[in-house]
């Protein structure tokens, strides 16, 4: 099992933030830019070793004065309530950002949990769908927006259904986090050099191109809005009316609907077109390096989970036509 914060449960209640948490959470949304997502769980991780200091050693922690054995302690608290790697590594990745933070600001000379030893996070592959699967769910508005007009009930927002349409296309175009989408302005469309510029994780930028069906997919929209999105306005907005942009709740519940429509598993998330943006260019004779960099990872670790994805592919093929397998 997991937090209840990392899904749609409320989170249980925080004990109140000392001043260095504050200072911390105020740095990752403002100095750091971090997606409300991190904000959210960072702010859950350091929540709960607060609460379990309080119950354990019956004070707030004093963050200067913890031990290396204080944070052994935790993990061993993490361990006996059942909770994923996943999720124990994300704790103490928040708990190690924050003593860095401190670090840089003469707070602390050193952080207690350098070298601490986690469990072996569990290897994962990621999800994705198949280019056939994926041509299902993009065309998935479009169906749906001309079922909704046959039943003549009333009018379907044309605008709604294009506007999907063209998120899902520019997700699976592009390669995006839901958020950096869901971020896009109208000055980030380079119409002419077909490439967008993407704001990623820490404020990161990136220039990404994009595919001709998504920017027809985008003018499509565009054009039964009252007027074109400005360039400081949202490329996608909540509503046709609206100078908000589009939330990435709102993205992943319209999905929902597309993905019953083309009749794929509705618990699939935006992130899997992210996924298969990924594993299709590596199928395709993609390199690596150049994936990484569309994709805006930091790291080329974090690429190369990717091409064990292909890999066990190639593996289940050859075991399935190979005479000598």
């Amino acid at each position: 099992m997991g937090y209840g914060w990392l899904v749609n449960e409320p989170p249980p209640a925080q004990p109140p933030a000392d001043g260095w948490t504050t200072e911390f959470l105020t740095h990752l949304a403002t100095d750091r830019g971090a997606s409300a997502y991190t904000h959210r769980n960072y702010s859950e991780a350091l929540a709960e070793f607060r609460r379990w200091h309080e119950a354990e050693r019956k004070s707030q922690p004093a963050w200067a004065e913890l031990q290396r054995d204080d944070f052994r302690a935790f993990l061993r608290h993490l361990s006996r309530r059942e909770l994923s790697r996943a999720t124990i590594h994300l704790t103490f990745s928040a708990l190690r950002t924050f003593y860095k933070f401190l670090i840089q600001r003469g707070h602390l000379a050193r952080s207690p949990i350098r070298n601490l030893a986690l469990p072996k996070p569990e290897r994962r592959l990621p999800k994705f769908v198949t280019v056939t699967q994926a041509d299902a769910l993009l065309t998935a508005p479009q169906r749906e927006f001309k079922r909704e007009r046959e039943l003549g009930e009333k009018p379907p927002d044309e605008a709604g259904f294009l506007r999907d349409a063209a998120i899902l296309e520019t997700i699976y175009s592009c390669g995006l986090r839901v958020s950096e989408v869901c971020g896009l302005r109208g000055e980030d469309l380079d119409e002419s050099g077909r490439v967008i510029r993407v704001r990623g994780k820490g404020k990161r930028e990136r220039l990404v191109p994009i595919g001709e069906p998504a920017l027809r997919a985008i003018h499509a929209y565009w054009a039964v809005l009252p007027h074109r999105p400005a360039r400081e306005e949202p490329v996608f907005l909540s509503a046709p009316d609206s100078i908000e942009p589009i939330r990435p709740t709102q993205v992943q519940l319209r999905l929902k609907r597309y993905l019953l429509a083309a009749g794929l598993d509705t618990s699939l998330t935006p992130h899997k077109l992210r996924h298969s943006f990924a594993t299709h260019l590596l199928d395709n004779g993609a390199d690596l390096r150049s994936v990484q960099e569309l994709l805006g990872h930091r790291n080329l670790s974090t690429t190369q989970i990717y091409t064990h994805v292909t890999t066990e592919r190639l593996k289940r093929a050859y075991d399935s036509a190979h005479p000598r397998a």
